[in-house]
């Protein structure tokens, strides 16, 4: 018997409660999970003993020069159901642990939000650069909201 989204989603909420600051269910079949970025390493690897889905992706969010964060966000599928992880980070020092030991395939991911916002990924098995070219200034992170093509003259 194949579970809906509800009881899918309900699953991962108990598995993510140790964690969780706030929850959400923006849609139907969806669920944010507010934690801080100590937990993100202890969350994924709740979920993943559990069996619960599988890490599809890694995004960055900026919340803009004003607010002073960044977000780095986690989604896990299962079925139907996606489970986001939102962790937000200081944006003047965004670090986060990576989850490689748990989820080897994040590596990808963890790449490319340290590449393209700056986010620091804590003892991720490789921080080489995956879009950007090898002479890209040091500090100049192409997603986020203040970047402006000039600083690459």
């Amino acid at each position: 018997m194949t579970k809906d989204a509800t009881d899918l989603l309900q699953a991962a909420e108990s598995i993510l409660a140790p964690w969780a600051k706030e929850t959400m269910r923006p849609e139907p079949a969806r669920a944010d999970v507010v934690i801080a970025p100590q937990d993100v390493v202890p969350a994924a690897t709740a979920l993943h003993a559990a069996g619960w889905g599988f890490l599809t992706a890694i995004t960055g969010l900026d919340l803009g020069v004003e607010a002073g964060k960044l977000e780095a966000l986690y989604h896990f599928c299962e079925g139907p159901a996606v489970v986001t992880l939102r962790v937000t980070l200081p944006r003047d020092n965004p670090v986060i642990d990576s989850v490689c030991g748990v989820i080897p395939a994040a590596s990808f991911f963890e790449r490319e939000l340290s590449e393209m916002f700056g986010v620091t990924v804590a003892g991720t098995p490789n921080s080489d650069k995956l879009f950007l070219p090898e002479d890209w200034p040091d500090g100049v992170y192409p997603l986020r909201k203040d970047f402006n093509p000039a600083q690459l003259r």
